[in-house]
């Protein structure tokens, strides 16, 4: 790393989304080219509001809530990474509000990174509350992925990582594939 001690690398934020895989994966690739670590970081807050005529066995205790958050942090990692991350990896379960979590993890990092969550029909695509704060009050740059337009599937014979091609990176340049086909198509 640059020196310091208390540069974090990259900082990502998970919450089991493909927009969050995605950044999982585009800051994995950044951390290894830069040669950081990368913290992946999901922060969880208890649940509260539920109706107070709610069964007392409906409602989850906030063990239960942590070992949730703790189960959606460690799938999305082995999604991306597979059953092992590889040194320089490390996960962050951390309670409190999402935003003041990631700006809190953030500091000293080289960069945040989020996913950003696929355009719904007849919208622009738009960074989420948390994203939004994110870029409000963060001290380091913010970098914020698309979701991937197709769904996500792994390639065959493999689980967990994808290759750079299947996720539209091909040697550090972000293909179009659609635009491509429709300059073939109209010839």
């Amino acid at each position: 790393m640059s020196g310091c001690a208390d540069d974090k690398g990259i900082v990502v934020g998970v919450d089991g989304s493909a927009a969050s895989r995605a950044a999982l994966r585009w800051a994995v690739e950044q951390a290894h080219a830069l040669g950081v670590e990368l913290v992946a970081v999901h922060a969880w807050e208890p649940a509260s509001g539920f109706a107070p005529y709610a069964p007392v066995s409906a409602r989850p205790t906030p063990t239960e809530q942590r070992a949730r958050a703790a189960e959606v942090l460690a799938a999305t990692v082995r999604a991306v990474f597979g059953p092992h991350p590889g040194t320089g990896t490390h996960a962050v379960l951390a309670e409190g509000p999402p935003a003041r979590v990631l700006l809190q993890q953030a500091r000293g990092a080289l960069l945040l990174a989020l996913g950003r969550g696929p355009r719904e029909q007849g919208e622009a695509r738009g960074v989420g509350p948390v994203g939004r704060e994110c870029l409000r009050h963060s001290t380091v740059p913010v970098v914020v992925v698309p979701a991937p337009e197709r769904p996500e599937r792994p390639p065959e014979g493999r689980r967990g990582a994808r290759s750079l091609h299947t996720a539209g990176v091909t040697r550090g340049h972000r293909t179009n594939r659609n635009a491509r086909d429709r300059a073939i198509d109209t010839r």
